[in-house]
């Protein structure tokens, strides 16, 4: 009789680590671009000049050189329409696409807010057992080893870390608004203006709170970004679904999760996900829970109960859950 694997083997797994790198590395990417993109001008605007910068360059519509009496009206509404209005509808045509045949993958793989919302969730984990300070009750990773109990000592790790990343972000963001050399040429001297004290002191605040107690939730309920690639996500029935095999649904009764199953356990917003679509609503799509139930079903010598379904696949999901629904809705009690 084959031995059965330990979970920790089965991180091992080509597939599932290749996919963890993956990810971690078009976030890593993302989070460097968006504290690096002002300080090279490839994005941003610059209240002191009232200019946008876009991959070095100056971004003008034009309206400057109208008030002038360079151009003709004629001339700046077309530069109007091509500088603005062109760009602006065909970003938003891509990305509400890309939502629209893979859900939150903007979220899942990119959002530097997220990377930061995951990354302080393992540490609360590692300090109290918990993925948020509104859990109830412990949360154990079965397929993390060594991090299932609680170490109270790393509280004010947590909350320095909540508090620098909530200083970054506000640095960050005032570097997008005002040129970044003039910041942090005054915050290295301390010579900050009273305005981009306040701002700074007001945002640092702000974004420490969210880290500390808000996270997901604002991800799930505050963030118009995400909310627009879930209503695109739910109106495609083609699109991206993670998909449970129901027929094997008793395999995860011996899933080696203490409580409930290991997809349940490390879902970052705090989601179930053999679900149906509509309770998955903001789902991002971070592959985290195919992975917990691959390495765990692996252990045990047997093939994940999920798995990303897409095109075809995905729509007899969705009409089969959609079934689903419908007759237990109309069972009587």
């Amino acid at each position: 009789m084959a031995r059965q694997r330990t979970p920790a083997e089965a991180l091992k797994n080509p597939h599932t680590y290749k996919l963890r790198r993956l990810r971690a590395l078009t976030q890593y990417g993302f989070f460097a671009l968006f504290l690096l993109a002002p300080i090279f001008n490839l994005l941003r605007f610059d209240l002191t000049e009232r200019q946008l910068w876009f991959l070095g360059m100056r971004w003008s519509l034009g309206l400057d050189a109208l008030v002038a009496g360079q151009i003709s009206a004629t001339d700046a509404a077309w530069s109007l329409v091509l500088r603005a209005f062109v760009p602006g509808l065909l970003l938003v045509t891509v990305f509400l696409g890309i939502a629209y045949r893979y859900g939150r993958l903007y979220c899942g793989w990119l959002c530097p807010h997220f990377s930061v919302v995951e990354s302080l969730n393992k540490l609360l984990h590692r300090t109290c057992g918990k993925f948020s300070l509104w859990d109830k009750q412990r949360t154990p990773l079965a397929n993390v080893p060594g991090i299932s109990r609680p170490q109270p000592h790393l509280w004010p790790l947590f909350a320095l870390s909540c508090l620098s990343m909530g200083f970054v972000w506000a640095i960050t963001l005032l570097t997008y608004l005002l040129p970044p050399e003039i910041i942090w040429s005054n915050l290295w001297h301390g010579t900050l203006t009273g305005n981009q004290a306040r701002f700074i002191g007001i945002a640092t605040l702000v974004f420490s709170a969210d880290f500390a107690f808000a996270r997901h939730l604002f991800c799930r309920f505050g963030c118009a970004v995400g909310l627009f690639q879930s209503l695109a996500w739910m109106a495609n029935p083609r699109a991206l679904v993670v998909s449970f095999d129901r027929a094997r649904a008793r395999d995860c009764k011996t899933c080696d999760a203490p409580r409930g199953s290991a997809c349940d356990s490390v879902c970052p917003m705090r989601l179930q996900p053999r679900n149906i679509k509509r309770k998955m609503f903001s789902c991002v799509q971070c592959g985290q829970c195919l992975d917990a139930c691959d390495t765990t079903q692996t252990a045990q010598q047997r093939q994940p109960n999920l798995e990303w379904q897409v095109g075809a696949d995905a729509l007899r999901e969705t009409l089969r859950q959609r079934v689903q629904s419908a007759s237990s809705q109309s069972a009587p009690d």
